[in-house]
Parts: C-alpha cells; structure tokens; sequence
C-alpha cells in the first residue's frame, strides 16, 4: 500500500541540493509516494510567508537550504508553531567543516553558483562535447581529455554531457564495422579512451524503441535495413569487444548501469589516470591493509 508524503522543497538558489538529497533519501523508501512542491529563489520574507501558506495547506515535511539568518528562523519557527517536520539538508556538513578547519561558513545564497574559473571550465566542455559529437572534428580529438567509443545507442552522448558537467572534455566516436575508423587509434596512446558495451537484446529494444520514435522503419535506418535485428547487433558487438582488446582499453558494460553511473566510472578512471598514487591506493598498492 502506497502513502502520499507532501515535501516542501525550499533554496534561496536554484534547489538542484535540495532536490537530489531529498529525491535520493525518498529512493530508499518502498511504497512512499513523493508529492513535491518545490519553492525556489526564496530571498525576501515576504516570498517566504506565500509559501507558509502552502505548507499549512498541505503539511508534509519541509526541506530546505536557506543561508539568511532571518530567513531561517522564520522557516523553523513557523514550522515549529504547526508541527512540521523542518530539515536544513546541508547545516550537519557545514558546521562539521566549520570545526575542522576552524573557520565559520558565508552566508551567501547561491555562492556554489558564482561565475569562477571552474564554472567556466563546465561551460568550455560542454561546448567541447557538442563540437566532437558522434565523431565530428576526429582531427582535433586529442584535444580530449576522455574519449568515449562505442556502437549506436550505447549512451555515449549523455554520458560526455555528464562528463562535461565536471569539467571534463569528452568526445564520443561510434564505432560501425562497416565504416573505416575516423581516427588512427594508434595515435590515441595520451587519451583515456573507454569502450561501452551492452548486452545484445537490450540494445535491440533500445534501437527499436528509438525507429518508433522517429518514426522509421527498419529500412529507412542509416544503417541499413539490419538495425535492429540480433544477430545484427550481436556481430556490432563483438567487433567493438575485438576493437577495445585490442588497444587495451577499459570497457563498461551499460546494460545495467544508469548514465550517471556509467559517467560516475569514466570519471573515476580519469582521476585514476591523472593521479598515479589514487590508483595505487584504489588498488591496494600502497601497503595499507
């Protein structure tokens, strides 16, 4: 049996924080049905009282990252008044740094949004990955700081928008047996180049689902009329496998894994990469334990 649970998502900024802990504790939850009422740029008292109103409407449990002093007292008193739950999601990790490298936090409403040298950093390689999307420019690929191969579908576009999202220079290359390579892998020894993989079956659903979408049909498809058949598939597979083995680079199986996920490994293998000594502790190799 489900439950209904009212969340009053309140940020003085953008609320992508608040959004992701609170959907990420919701995640634990079976049965638990999630109604979000989300109350963004809150900045003046009287932006605030409008959203009390809606939280005396449809009590719940209250959520927010509020830095102005005042702001907040009015949050967690009117919460208190009403017996509201009230959560400040970032207070424990803030007073917890505060305390270790002894010095007290701004109150500064969106200052991890500031335009800063790694803000434009994200910007220059999302610009970076839309430029070398599906194999474009291949003669300015070694300008990449990950590149990503695969064969048609297996997520390699969003998954360099999440790179990109962390500063990273993402270019993608699909890899079509009957194509001639559009760069000379050889010359890819600097790169970390990471192969995607999937399982046959899933990756026809994937194809097929994407024909209906665009609405196709199996003719009509750029690469031929065997799109989407299986064993068609299964062959585009084995060739990427014999092609990754071969230049000996990392492969991630997608099958199961989020984008996010998949981004989240490519990620770790780029800080592994540039950092030799995290390697070796990852590995085991530095003598601890």
């Amino acid at each position: 049996m489900s439950m209904r649970l009212h969340l009053h998502l309140i940020s003085d900024s953008t609320g992508d924080t608040v959004t992701t802990v609170t959907r990420a504790a919701l995640a634990q939850f079976d049965g638990v049905v999630p109604v979000e009422h989300v109350w963004f740029f809150i900045r003046t008292e009287a932006q605030l009282q409008r959203v009390f109103n809606f939280v005396d409407a449809l009590p719940g449990i209250v959520v927010f990252t509020l830095v102005e002093p005042t702001l907040r007292e009015m949050l967690v008193t009117h919460c208190n008044q009403r017996g509201v739950p009230c959560v400040p999601v970032l207070d424990s990790f803030i007073d917890t740094v505060s305390h270790v490298v002894g010095v007290q936090a701004r109150a500064r409403a969106g200052r991890q949004y500031v335009l800063d040298e790694d803000y434009f950093s994200r910007i220059d390689a999302m610009n970076f990955v839309m430029r070398h999307d599906d194999g474009q420019l291949p003669d300015k690929i070694n300008e990449a700081d990950v590149i990503v191969m695969g064969v048609s579908r297996t997520s390699k576009t969003p998954t360099c928008m999440y790179l990109a999202n962390r500063g990273i220079k993402a270019a993608n290359i699909p890899v079509v047996p009957e194509r001639p390579p559009l760069v000379d892998f050889s010359k890819l020894k600097a790169n970390l180049v990471v192969g995607l993989t999937v399982q046959g079956e899933r990756l026809v659903d994937i194809r097929r689902n994407r024909q209906r979408m665009l609405g196709l049909d199996d003719a009509s498809s750029q690469y031929g009329g065997d799109y989407a058949d299986l064993e068609r598939v299964r062959e585009e597979l084995r060739f990427a496998r014999r092609l990754f083995s071969e230049h000996g680079w990392p492969v991630i199986d997608v099958t199961r894994r989020s984008v996010e996920e998949v981004a989240a490994a490519i990620y770790k293998l780029h800080q592994e990469r540039r950092n030799p000594d995290l390697r070796k502790v990852l590995a085991g190799e530095d003598g601890a334990g």
